[in-house]
């Protein structure tokens, strides 16, 4: 990966004969992206409207006592380089160390000529080190698997035998992709999905991989395989410059106090441009009329007020927004569908420990107590954690004291109404400290402090009407000033860049006057512009 350390960003200001209001639903990274790009880019008044007390969406960042979380984890990089410019636009990269990097002696990471220091400077992106890995028989595997001996010591001879047996299988018998099962038994074969995929994907869905589509693999994961990691190796061992899978990236960039920070600094500028936010606010009607909405209904500090709009960019989830349009008959079908698409709701687990547990089993160790890993994905049968973070390792600067402690995030993936999102705060946190002791990551008599935060809709899943939703798109396609952007706003499983990405389309057919919603629905449907970067 190359890290433009010195970019020069185009101060875009089109002049543009569009102008009106834009109601933009939703603050989260695509809503803001919208509101910044609308004031940049055309003569459009955005106007914000999010439930939340808080900008960003998924991508806030919660505080407690001094300690921060990045609520589902949020790598700042992208193929496009449009969205790294745009990112380094509004935060510039690290020109000196930051404190992580002072205490471990690390030396090696690529400074910007000229750029803010993290410990004096807030406005600053920090270079990270990409580093996840899979725990699994109470040991840790790389994440993606690597080809390493300390892999094949992990599985044990046989379970390596069997998995190079099943691989060269699926080479030769590829099976047809309707389903994620299918998906990742061709790009893995049938050993290692059983061991690596299959529980983890039925943790974070709640269902078999079998009952899940194949668009969720080829989104996350495609190019993605054993082959793919082959030819990264040899690339790597003959110094040949090759491109890169996404997944495989090994850097990335990160606001220091992360991604809220981003968020709430474009928010800033957002109202310094003209533009409104309105938080604790939601768009509860939305009003049509023939082809257009014209309007939408906003309820905030106990009252409903009636806003008129040439525009109107949607990231709220599609079944809250067909459920609300008014005016026009919504077709049945349509409404079924809609109704019908499924979600995965999310609980995180913030975790202050002295320390993280080092021992035997391949746990790797950097300096002392510390695991070098961003995210530990748990694939563990006998506990319902998903994935562990490392919140010191995003940034040293999320945790008030990272000389001291560890500040972790334990996230649970479940269904809003069922056994984990009804139990109380207190039996949660209990259950979640007694899982990492039960597989011996941390040490009870070493928490310090815990919290719990809860995010509805975290996820669009790929089953249910889903597969149903073209025709739900072609229905919102009528409505000739209403976009779809987002993650929610799409139903679509999107990185953060991809989200922005929607955003820029949407206010790029505002400003060309174009009807067609396309190049909006398109965004990372393409494999060739998710997969690959250019080393």
């Amino acid at each position: 990966m190359n890290l433009n350390l010195n970019p020069t960003v185009p101060k875009q200001k089109h002049t543009s004969p569009h102008s009106g209001t834009a109601v933009i639903a939703g603050a989260g990274p695509a809503g803001l992206t919208a509101a910044c790009e609308l004031l940049r880019q055309t003569g459009v008044h955005p106007v914000v409207f999010e439930s939340a007390a808080v900008a960003g969406g998924i991508s806030q960042t919660v505080r407690y006592k001094g300690n921060r979380m990045d609520i589902g984890g949020h790598r700042f990089f992208s193929k496009s380089r449009e969205i790294m410019e745009w990112w380094e636009r509004v935060m510039p990269l690290q020109g000196r160390p930051s404190l992580d990097d002072v205490l471990l002696g690390d030396d090696s990471k690529p400074l910007a000529a000229g750029g803010p220091d993290p410990e004096t400077d807030d406005r600053v992106m920090l270079v990270r080190r990409r580093v996840s890995r899979i725990f699994f028989l109470r040991r840790f595997f790389d994440y993606p698997i690597s080809l390493k001996p300390a892999t094949f010591m992990n599985m044990g001879l046989w379970r390596t035998l069997r998995a190079g047996m099943d691989y060269a299988g699926a080479r030769l018998h590829r099976r047809p992709e309707t389903s994620l099962e299918n998906f990742y038994i061709n790009h893995f074969g049938k050993t290692l999905y059983r061991l690596f995929f299959e529980d983890y994907t039925e943790k974070v869905w709640g269902v078999h991989p079998s009952r899940l589509g194949a668009d969720w693999g080829s989104q996350r994961v495609k190019g993605v395989s054993v082959s793919a990691v082959l030819r990264d190796m040899l690339a790597k061992r003959f110094g040949r410059k090759r491109r890169t899978e996404t997944s495989l990236i090994e850097q990335f960039m990160y606001p220091k106090y992360g991604p809220g920070q981003l968020w709430e600094t474009v928010a800033d500028e957002v109202g310094q441009g003209g533009g409104e936010i309105h938080l604790q606010s939601e768009v509860k009607k939305i009003h049509v009329e023939g082809s257009r909405v014209v309007s939408v209904d906003v309820e905030r500090d106990g009252r409903t007020e009636n806003v008129a709009c040439d525009y109107f960019l949607s990231s709220m989830p599609v079944c809250d927004l067909v459920a609300a349009i008014e005016g026009i008959s919504v077709p049945a079908d349509v409404r079924r569908i809609a109704a019908g698409l499924p979600y995965r709701d999310f609980i995180t687990v913030g975790l202050l420990v002295k320390r993280m547990k080092a021992g035997s089993g391949g746990r790797a160790q950097v300096d002392g107590n510390r695991t070098p890993d961003t995210w530990i994905y748990i694939q563990e049968r006998d506990v319902k954690i998903g994935r562990l973070q490392v919140f010191s390792n995003w940034s040293p600067y999320l945790v008030e004291d990272y000389a001291n402690t560890v500040w972790l995030g334990l996230e649970y993936f479940c269904a809003e109404g069922d056994a984990m999102w009804q139990m109380t705060e207190e039996e949660f946190i209990r259950m979640a400290v007694d899982e990492l002791v039960k597989i011996d990551i941390v040490d009870r008599g070493d928490v310090l402090d815990a919290v719990q935060v809860k995010v509805r809709k975290a996820y669009p899943s790929y089953f249910g009407t889903y597969y149903e939703l073209d025709g739900v798109k072609r229905f919102l396609d009528g409505l000739e000033n209403l976009f779809c952007i987002g993650r929610n706003g799409q139903h679509r499983y999107n990185n953060m860049d991809h989200s922005m990405l929607t955003a820029i389309e949407a206010v790029r057919n505002i400003r060309e006057g174009r009807t067609d919603r396309s190049n909006v629905w398109n965004v990372n449907t393409e494999e060739e512009y998710h997969e690959t970067t250019d080393r």
